[in-house]
């Protein structure tokens, strides 16, 4: 006789990517353009055009011009009219959306794929999140907290199958993770020297922290992120304002970003603060008290550093941490960094354009599950 079962088992086959309509795969490239060109839609079509003609996007059935046609259907673009009465086409709220939305799959993304953690607490306490870990039963402890299994079974390994007796010593409850809260202070450095060198640094800086936006407004809105520029002067910028950011003719006062940041930090009633900093120069710049500015790109200056080894030792009285990550590797800025990162007990990641965005979720992920204290 034949044997008629049927068996079970893998099969492989060749992998094929997901089908794409040609608007997505267009939408794809033009969420990257747009970040790199600050918003400026006519730019990022241009480029679009160019790419279009080196690598053949399209074809007769569906061209660029279709594709700006859908990108107004479906609300990603919209006309308007400028100062001088002139028209114009700028992204919509809903495209900003998208593009913080494809730096957190970008970024996030490959460290799921590594098996960094998933932002819980190294602590026990009140939380929803489960450890595997028991503990015995203690007055107090909510009933739905009670492991039912492990009490059942350790009722029968203490009284037996035959007269079955559950009591108080035979529950265990499951521990669970505290959520901690975050309040996180993002600076970028937006001096000249972030676009000098043939090397475009901002736009890496501009997509972490878009992705860090959009991971804590969409899976942690009890955290807060602040985002500070700093150039000549310090100030803040709203989430939205980070597809247009660019970088501008200034000099770095650092001091100043490090002022505006702890000032934003002690309003926050969070026991979890915490600041990231991303530069890629030497702090050449102060504002004086009469409103002036004092400059000095040569080397370190002693006075400008000095105040910045002062600031630094403010946060950690503050019990505010400052994670630096320099984006230049030349030695005396790294000795200044080393130097800097002492005086606040932080730390400091010494880091070229690649991996930057891993390595600030990692830290951030890191800092979530512990209690700052300095």
């Amino acid at each position: 006789m034949k044997n008629n079962k049927k068996r079970k088992g893998f099969v492989f086959k060749t992998y094929e990517a997901e089908n794409q309509s040609p608007f997505d795969k267009l939408f794809e490239i033009f969420k990257e353009l747009i970040t790199h060109t600050s918003g400026d839609f006519d730019e990022a079509i241009d480029w679009l055009r160019s790419l279009d003609v080196e690598y053949k996007l399209t074809d007769a059935e569906y061209t660029i011009d279709d594709f700006i046609e859908d990108l107004k259907k479906k609300g990603y673009i919209k006309e308007e009219v400028k100062g001088e009465g002139t028209g114009g086409t700028k992204i919509t709220p809903k495209t900003e959306r998208a593009i913080r939305q494809q730096a957190l799959n970008h970024i996030f993304g490959k460290i799921k794929k590594s098996g960094a953690g998933n932002h819980k607490s190294k602590s026990p306490g009140i939380g929803d999140e489960h450890t595997g870990d028991v503990r015995a039963y203690q007055f107090g402890d909510a009933l739905d907290k009670v492991s039912i299994t492990e009490s059942i079974k350790n009722a029968q390994i203490n009284n037996g199958i035959d007269d079955f007796n559950l009591t108080e010593n035979d529950l265990v409850v499951e521990e669970t993770l505290h959520k901690s809260q975050m309040s996180t202070v993002l600076m970028i450095d937006i001096s000249h020297s972030m676009i000098l060198y043939g090397e475009d640094r901002i736009t890496p800086a501009k997509k972490v922290a878009m992705a860090l936006a959009e991971l804590i407004t969409t899976r942690y809105p009890k955290d807060t992120l602040d985002i500070i520029v700093f150039g000549n002067d310090a100030w803040s910028i709203k989430i939205k304002d980070l597809p247009y950011l660019q970088v501008g003719p200034y000099h770095t006062n650092t001091v100043a970003g490090l002022n505006l940041a702890m000032d934003l930090l002690r309003r926050k009633r969070n026991t979890n603060k915490q600041i990231f900093m991303i530069t890629d120069g030497k702090p050449s710049c102060l504002r004086l008290p009469d409103g002036q500015y004092y400059k000095n790109s040569n080397g370190l200056d002693e006075h400008i550093v000095n105040k910045c080894y002062a600031m630094a030792q403010q946060a950690r009285k503050l019990r505010i941490p400052i994670t630096t990550f320099m984006i230049a590797q030349d030695p005396y800025l790294m000795q200044f960094v080393r130097a800097f990162t002492k005086a606040n007990q932080g730390k400091a990641f010494y880091t070229g354009l690649k991996g930057l965005g891993e390595m600030i979720f990692e830290d951030y992920e890191t800092n979530r599950k512990k209690n700052i204290k300095g």
